[in-house]
């Protein structure tokens, strides 16, 4: 098909303001409109598997944040709020040669997604929000407010010295196990929709996260917010939610989707935090009409005398 040409990934680093690399990956062909990919917190990139795999039509950047994946601890390990990664998203947009795109997002992605609109709306053409909050994660994580009162307390026990080393020895050698993933199974992850192989990945790599810019990072994700610019979204919207997500209470979802002006809503019967591994098709499916839908809508904004 004409203007959906695959080609071999090309990956690089763009630079970020404070001179940070960022890693990013460019893969698919050349339909518009491009996508970019954003991670939940601790992720490189499983979530993503079967959308990359079957949105190949389009052109694809997957970026990883600071301190994973291929993109090294920054030297200001201060520089990990949802601001600084949205400035690193528009950096990796520039170095990737993309003006426009829509935004995907996985859980925190979903922050990243809305902070990133905020501050550069012109280079978003539409976005997808999926099984994810606009803010404040940390107050609803399985409905509670639990994990934001722990939360100070594991970042002073991370930072001591032989007991944070202590710490992460048993979190790189107790995590990516099986013992690991039947845990997953019990807190949140559905085990009749996720294989072992697609979600085995992710906890390899938050495995050897750096545990202390990983705290730090969840504690700017928790004190951040977009719900104050939900009703002014200007671009067409896809919300993924998962039935029984108990990261995400799918309530928030359908906040966002009161508040977004013409949004789609879309819940995945019993899908965990983990939808996109667990019904890829559906997802696939949906994904696919959304991105038409963007650029359909594109096409009706161009000036006439650039529609051919």
């Amino acid at each position: 098909m004409e203007g959906t040409t695959t080609s071999r990934p090309r990956e690089a680093f763009a630079i970020a303001r404070d001179g940070a690399p960022i890693f990013y990956s460019v893969s698919g062909g050349t339909a518009a409109p491009a996508l970019v990919l954003s991670d939940g917190i601790g992720c490189d990139g499983y979530i993503w598997k079967y959308l990359k795999r079957d949105l190949a039509d389009h052109r694809i950047v997957h970026w990883h944040y600071r301190g994973h994946g291929r993109t090294p601890v920054p030297h200001d390990r201060t520089r990990v709020s949802m601001a600084d990664m949205a400035d690193d998203l528009a950096a990796v947009m520039e170095a990737a040669g993309v003006e426009r795109a829509v935004l995907a997002g996985h859980s925190m992605g979903v922050q990243v997604c809305l902070e990133a609109y905020r501050r550069y709306p012109e280079k978003v053409s539409g976005l997808a929000l999926m099984c994810g909050s606009y803010g404040h994660p940390l107050r609803t994580f399985k409905g509670r407010s639990t994990l934001e009162a722990a939360l100070p307390y594991a970042a002073f026990a991370i930072n001591r010295a032989w007991l944070g080393d202590l710490i992460g020895a048993v979190w790189r050698n107790v995590v990516p196990t099986r013992l690991a993933f039947a845990m997953a199974t019990r807190m949140e992850i559905n085990p009749e929709l996720v294989r072992f192989e697609d979600f085995f990945p992710y906890l390899e790599h938050i495995a050897n996260v750096d545990l202390p810019l990983f705290v730090d990072m969840l504690a700017h994700a928790g004190r951040h917010s977009a719900r104050e610019i939900l009703e002014s979204v200007a671009v067409p919207t896809l919300i993924v939610a998962g039935e029984r997500d108990g990261f995400t209470p799918m309530s928030l979802s359908e906040e966002m989707h009161e508040r977004i002006a013409g949004s789609e809503l879309m819940v995945i019967e019993a899908g965990s935090h983990t939808a996109p591994i667990e019904r890829p098709q559906l997802v696939t499916e949906h994904m696919q009409a959304f991105l038409e839908r963007v650029a359909g809508a594109d096409a009706a904004t161009r000036p006439l005398a650039a529609v051919k």
